[in-house]
């Protein structure tokens, strides 16, 4: 029974479910994307002798990422992280007291931060939601109350220490519920009415610590972010019990959750389907395939195959450049940003994932290790990886005209593009239609009969210099030729054959293109059969030197 127990208790079980007085939300200014990081793990990795080195001088971890760039942390929280005899279940040990202190020194940087409450005394996810060993008897009613209190405490002494977060995260990786059995949904459970009350106690216990001019905005996280299927009935269940929350989290490794497309997809459709902003809060991705403690890593060459970068400084930064474009790239400025989960997490001995008394605890065998070091944002050493300069980055300004095909909903002539075709037959496969990547509407080639057809852009007025071209496809294949192009930029053609990928958004593009001209003509060509097609979404032409 620790810090929080001693509080006394706030209100009686009706107040659960009373709706809270709170503040309208405020929408966050154009210009506020986080780029952020969960540092649980600093704490214990200084503690253990981890130093962190900028240009080989040696900084706060936690100084060194904020000049680059990072404005953000997350912080996961566990109630009571100790065995009986006072023995630290490790893994950060993150209890209230370590929170707070990894809090105020983020604060004093200038970063926002998000609290994640995992309503365990250890690891939660969607194999393992162990209620707090001091709830375990409780009936659901005092459960109820317990969960309000515990996160009214929280917030208030985060308050009365200065460091009140800007979100809370309730629940972690929530997919299956919290609390089980309890709040456990899933696996034949269809029923999220105790879901539900759980986390509206949770949030009404964080709204009542707050003063009329105070607002903390609240996180409801899932893994498997490229699941479509699973978020829409994971949250139209949790809207039909009236839970009040602003932003949709996801966990997202490109090795685990599914492709770039199918994240893209989710991100967008769930933003549009619940009206809420949506955030990466876990991602990573290795930069070497090398082990820092010789103990076995999470990611290694079956991770770097499917995610589809290499294992390199370079390979991690272009990753970590695309997802952001990713999120970015959500309409009406819904992706709030992204989470990379551990990124100060260095091989130092004994900053394992647990410790013999957390393995105890939680039953499990495994080796004690630490199997994220491949992963940070620092090397083994503690230097500081280039990928940092993501952080600062400006987003490319568009050059394409109607690039979502947005314009005009159903169409066969959008605005900013013109058409091309072999025969007066071969125009009609060219029409915008439903259900886009990153918006409600794409460009499809498709016809009945055989077709050669191009839809296709010029722009003009250009300064000289490399460009990008880019845009998401998918592709039912057949196809005699199927090409995205940019030409008539004062060099030879450049074109990228569309790969096939019936059901998978996919990205494409072609760098370095040279305009010495001034101006370029982009554009998608089929020479097809009958009943081939493409679709074609978020072109992109951007001046990248």
């Amino acid at each position: 029974m620790r810090v929080w127990l001693k509080v006394i208790a706030l209100a009686c079980v009706c107040a659960l479910f009373t709706p809270m007085i709170t503040p309208a939300k405020e929408a966050k200014a154009a210009g506020s994307f986080i780029m952020g990081g969960d540092v649980s793990m600093l704490q214990e990795v200084e503690q253990r002798g981890g130093k962190f080195y900028d240009q080989q001088v040696e900084k706060d971890a936690l100084e060194i990422l904020g000049d680059y760039g990072m404005n953000a942390v997350r912080l996961r929280l566990w109630v009571d992280p100790y065995d009986s005899s006072g023995n630290p279940y490790g893994g950060g040990t993150n209890d209230l007291a370590t929170t707070i202190s990894l809090a105020q020194r983020a604060k004093a940087l200038g970063m926002d931060v998000l609290v994640d409450f995992h309503f365990s005394d250890f690891w939660a996810d969607p194999g393992k939601q162990n209620k707090p060993k001091a709830w375990q008897g409780l009936t659901y009613s005092q459960l109820l109350t317990t969960v309000y209190n515990y996160t009214n405490s929280v917030i208030s002494q985060m308050k009365a220490a200065g460091v009140l977060p800007e979100m809370v995260q309730v629940g972690n990786e929530a997919s299956s519920g919290i609390l089980w059995d309890d709040g456990k949904v899933g696996g034949g459970i269809d029923d999220f009415t105790k879901l539900g009350e759980l986390m509206s106690s949770a949030i009404n216990g964080i709204n009542a610590a707050l003063s009329s001019n105070e607002d903390v905005e609240i996180v409801l996280h899932l893994d498997h972010g490229g699941d479509n299927n699973l978020y829409t009935w994971w949250f139209d269940k949790i809207e039909a019990e009236n839970v009040d929350y602003d932003i949709i989290g996801l966990t997202y490794y490109p090795f685990w959750h599914g492709t770039m497309g199918e994240l893209a997809y989710n991100l967008n459709a769930i933003s549009s389907r619940y009206d809420k902003d949506v955030m990466i809060v876990e991602t990573a991705y290795g930069f070497t395939l090398d082990d820092g403690d010789g103990l076995g890593n999470s990611f290694y060459t079956a991770e770097e195959s499917i995610g589809g970068y290499p294992a390199t400084v370079a390979g991690q930064t272009a990753y970590l450049r695309d997802l952001k474009e990713i999120v970015a790239d959500v309409p009406n400025n819904r992706g709030r940003g992204i989470f990379w989960w551990e990124p100060t997490w260095l091989p130092v001995d004994g900053a394992h994932w647990g410790s013999e008394a957390g393995k105890l605890y939680n039953n499990d065998t495994g080796l004690l290790s630490n199997p994220w070091d491949n992963q940070t944002l620092f090397d083994f050493d503690g230097n500081v990886l280039s990928t940092v300069s993501v952080f600062s980055e400006s987003m490319p300004t568009n050059l394409v005209t109607n690039h979502s095909f947005e314009a005009d909903g159903w169409t066969t002539t959008p605005t900013g593009w013109n058409r091309w075709a072999a025969n007066t037959a071969s125009y009609n496969a060219i029409k915008v239609e439903e259900n886009g990547i990153t918006g409600s509407y794409k460009l499809t080639h498709w016809s009945d009969a055989a077709y050669e057809a191009s839809t296709y852009q010029t722009l003009s007025g250009l300064s000289n210099g490399t460009y990008t071209l880019s845009a998401w496809v998918l592709n039912s294949g057949g196809q005699n030729t199927v090409q995205l192009y940019a030409k008539n930029y004062g060099g030879a053609e450049r074109n990228v054959d569309l790969p096939v990928s019936a059901t998978k958004w996919v990205k494409v593009k072609i760098d370095n293109i040279q305009v010495t001209n001034g101006q370029i003509e982009i554009g998608v060509y089929s020479n097809a059969n009958a009943n081939n097609w493409i679709n074609l979404d978020q072109v992109k032409l951007y001046k990248t030197n």
